[in-house]
């Protein structure tokens, strides 16, 4: 049995990291990922933020 660890999986499309693009394994899946952040495609679970906190906040 070996105690090798695993190589981590790029999170996009789960093929091998490549430390240049670490986390990810090509400048096409670093992208998709930047796009994902761009277009909202991420978010965390909670209220909807009001124009007037957004306001207060800066």
């Amino acid at each position: 049995m070996s105690d090798k660890p695993k190589p981590k999986k790029c999170p996009i499309c789960g093929k091998p990291r490549v430390e240049q693009y670490a986390p990810f394994c090509s400048t096409r899946c670093r992208d998709r990922d930047l796009a994902q952040w761009f277009n909202d495609g991420y978010a965390l679970p909670g209220p909807p933020a009001s124009p007037d906190d957004l306001d207060r906040e800066g």
